[in-house]
């Protein structure tokens, strides 16, 4: 009896494929969002709304008075707690954000920070949480490798590795060698 290579090459790729089809989505998207992290925050969305409270804000406030602003500004249920980082700006911080007044001005802004949603979760991932997300990763990673190779072996003929896949395995390799020659 002849082993069938190409048969067990196509059912490894095929069920390596459906069974890492998750994290390999995750990887994928995570990893574009990471790419571009100079364009936007891939974690959290900022949202920063300026406020003007009319007058400027005399001396340094007591937290009663801080909590008179808050109120004005409708934000006194969200209170943490605040502080003063230099003789003229007051930061107050609340839940899930915080408030900046230049008291000179009696101006400032409120800025609200969320987690993006399934990014952040995606992310967390990428950024390995763990031992056992480690394990899982590596296994992962030893996955893509056989997935990568036995690819190379599932078309034959002129469009199989022997011809046109190996000019366009090549031009692949040949491409993160030019990025790294130019940039590293």
């Amino acid at each position: 009896m002849v082993w069938k290579w190409r048969k067990w090459n196509r059912a490894t790729h095929r069920d390596l494929g459906y069974f890492f089809f998750g994290i390999t989505l995750i990887y994928a998207i995570s990893g574009i969002a990471i790419n571009h992290r100079e364009d936007w925050n891939p974690n959290f969305i900022i949202k920063t709304t300026p406020v003007d409270l009319g007058k400027p804000v005399e001396g340094k406030p007591s937290k009663e008075e801080v909590l008179e602003i808050l109120k004005s500004l409708d934000e006194l249920d969200n209170f943490k707690k605040y502080y003063f980082p230099d003789s003229r700006t007051l930061k107050v911080f609340l839940k899930g954000g915080s408030l900046m007044i230049y008291m000179d001005e009696g101006t400032g802004f409120i800025e609200k920070v969320k987690k993006r949603p399934v990014f952040s979760e995606f992310n967390y991932l990428h950024y390995d949480p763990g031992k056992w997300w480690t394990l899982y990763s590596d296994i992962y990673a030893g996955a893509l490798i056989i997935i990568s190779i036995t690819g190379l072996f599932i078309v034959r003929g002129k469009n199989g590795i022997s011809r046109r896949g190996a000019i366009l395995t090549i031009a692949g390799c040949i491409i993160p060698a030019i990025f790294l020659i130019l940039y590293y």
